[in-house]
């Protein structure tokens, strides 16, 4: 299967799941995620129409926004877990940080960024030890005692458990809402909060019923069967 068959598969399921949540399919963009990919792969994707390109390695990371660097319409995501002294590296390519996941890190965007960065604050719902991130009541403190300039926390991201049951899923993703929701409402300066990163190749649909506008997609689109 190529990945145009892939590309289009995926983007069934994307409509349909909006369609099923009364959602315009524009309200869902999708990242790929190419970790496993080289730039080839990605050149590929980049003709079929992807524009979203998500990593999580910052060495990387940089070595393919340099052999991209000719399409300057590619937004770069960085969605893994990233080190205080990678900041640096990264920081001038990304749009959007997925990742953001304790307040050292937010601490070393600040002194090291020269505009507003757009970074959505990491939330471990589920609760679970192995994940990363801030709990509910950790992300809630978080933002109301936050004060920087350069640091724009326009939603959040969560990872949901590795599980086939729909309503565990569910729970997960409408917690997170929730929050969103709660925060979106303080009306804090730099942290708008519209936005909503969840959802990857096992459970992308249920995110989206339940408000994902970003979705996280690598194997089901880079896979050839």
């Amino acid at each position: 299967m190529s990945y145009n068959d892939n590309l289009q598969k995926i983007e069934t399921r994307i409509a349909k799941a909006a369609q099923t949540s009364g959602r315009d399919r524009s309200d869902v963009h999708l990242v790929a995620v190419t970790k496993t990919v080289d730039v080839a792969a990605m050149e590929k994707l980049y003709d079929l129409g992807v524009r979203h390109f998500g990593e999580n390695r910052a060495d990387v990371f940089t070595e393919k926004v340099a052999a991209l660097a000719d399409k300057t319409d590619i937004v770069w995501h960085y969605i893994g877990s990233l080190q205080t002294r990678k900041v640096r590296a990264i920081l001038p390519h990304i749009s959007f940080l997925h990742s953001l996941d304790r307040k050292s890190l937010a601490d070393e965007i600040e002194k090291r960024a020269t505009e507003k960065v757009a970074c959505f604050l990491q939330v471990n719902i589920s609760e679970e030890e192995t994940k990363h991130g801030f709990n509910a009541e950790e992300a809630l403190a978080f933002v109301q005692s936050q004060n920087y300039q350069h640091v724009e926390i326009v939603g959040l991201m969560t990872m949901a458990p590795n599980t086939d049951d729909e309503q565990t899923l569910h729970h997960v993703f409408q917690g997170l809402k929730a929050l969103q929701l709660e925060i979106e409402k303080l009306g804090i300066a730099n942290v708008p909060c519209h936005e909503l990163s969840m959802g990857m190749t096992n459970d992308f649909e249920i995110a989206i019923e339940d408000g994902a506008t970003f979705i996280r997609v690598g194997r089901a689109l880079v896979e050839e069967n």
